[in-house]
């Protein structure tokens, strides 16, 4: 097919946290090269900033989710590959997903497309080998976790630390609801009054204390935590009774799908808040977080937690056998140490949650220790612009440099 002057870029991302570095991206690009044509796999937030869609999201995780997906998951490869053959973009960009998205760059490479993988698979928890395969297919690593990048250049690829698109996230929503009150704190530092003010900005009472539970975006982490979430509200409200509650759902979330779960929770007296996890997080005095990117975004945030996660028994029993890592909240893995409870499979029920928040709340030196860990671990992101950065790369592999 005969190429333009205009730059085409495609980006594919594969769930709810992916989808919003995509979208992220694509708004940096835009700014920068107005002109550029971008496409991709992604949801609602990337065809907002102008992202035309190939396929949507699928948000299959572990061994029996994907077998279940494993059709959706064939249209949407079938769909993505034969855009890639159609408009032989100038450069790919893979966020994360990496069973689906190191199959497409071994086309992509076929066909001499330029490949960038934003967002690293974790490579340091399992599956180690892949770090030779991935080396082997793209021409650059942009990595949003501070140690990533040594393990990409040992193999030989040009690898670079552009910080978390999740701060800029953090950022950016606090810059925009604060208003008139003056916020320029380069640490972002939520203080009580800052809290207080969120709490307001919610509809919650500024006066009484905030728990905020994640129960994560994929279905698989939806269908099993939200029970259990909704069993440590009941418990945790009758025996604290001047607690408010927030669930704040990811925005792609199908809230009918999970109507029995989220009725019970607002009988309860819980406010179901879609797509305003950041908002939530910068009113709560504590939360009960799903594994995953949600605990760097509570740790910045500096929200005390504890952090829950189920798995089907099969994968769970399979995750044991290969895992090569202590602990699976990031919070710890970056801090070398159990800084925050994990509570995982058996050991997440309500008693032992419970249990934690109020150790939480009692224990005014373990709580500042937490606190004073998640401080020490954002300082590495802090003045970097993780989209601003990787749009930068993407241009320069585009060969339309700058001016």
């Amino acid at each position: 097919m005969m190429k333009s002057d205009i730059a085409t870029i495609m980006i594919v991302s594969g769930e709810s946290s992916g989808e919003l570095y995509g979208s992220l991206l694509a708004k940096a690009l835009k700014i920068k090269r107005p002109d550029v044509r971008i496409m991709g796999v992604g949801g609602d937030r990337m065809q907002m900033v102008g992202v035309e869609l190939v396929s949507r999201t699928s948000d299959a995780f572990g061994i029996v989710e994907v077998v279940s997906a494993y059709k959706k998951i064939k249209t949407a490869f079938d769909k993505t590959v034969g855009a890639i053959k159609k408009f032989m973009p100038d450069v790919l960009v893979l966020i994360d997903y990496p069973d689906f998205n190191l199959k497409v760059a071994k086309v992509a490479k076929s066909l001499g497309i330029k490949i960038l993988y934003y967002v690293s698979p974790q490579v340091w928890a399992w599956r180690k080998g892949r770090v030779k395969k991935i080396a082997g297919i793209v021409d650059r690593m942009a990595v949003i976790l501070p140690f990533e990048a040594e393990i990409y250049r040992k193999a030989g690829v040009r690898s670079e630390f552009v910080g978390h698109p999740i701060l800029e996230e953090i950022e950016s929503v606090l810059r925009s609801e604060v208003g008139k009150l003056p916020f320029s704190d380069p640490a972002l530092t939520i203080t009580p009054e800052l809290r207080s003010q969120f709490k307001s900005i919610l509809g919650f009472n500024a006066e009484k204390p905030l728990l905020s539970l994640l129960p994560g975006s994929r279905p698989s982490e939806l269908s099993r935590l939200l029970p259990l979430m909704t069993t440590v509200v009941r418990l945790f409200k009758s025996r604290f009774t001047d607690y408010q509650f927030c669930v704040p759902l990811a925005p792609n979330t199908d809230e009918n799908k999970y109507r029995f779960y989220l009725e019970a929770l607002r009988k309860d007296g819980v406010s179901i808040k879609k797509g305003e996890s950041v908002k939530a997080l910068a009113a709560s005095d504590m939360a009960v977080v799903a594994s995953g990117t949600a605990t760097l975004q509570t740790a910045f945030l500096e929200v005390p937690m504890v952090v829950v996660y189920k798995l089907s028994p099969i994968t769970y029993l399979l995750g044991r056998m290969i895992l090569d890592v202590k602990h699976i909240s990031l919070v710890n893995i970056l801090s070398g140490i159990e800084v925050v409870k994990e509570l995982i499979q058996g050991k997440a029920d309500p008693e032992r949650i419970i249990k934690e928040l109020n150790r939480i709340m009692a224990d005014t030196e373990y709580r500042e220790t937490m606190l004073g860990y998640y401080r020490l671990i954002k300082e590495p992101f802090l003045n970097k612009k993780a989209s601003d950065r990787v749009a930068e790369i993407v241009i320069e592999m585009s060969g339309n440099k700058e001016e």
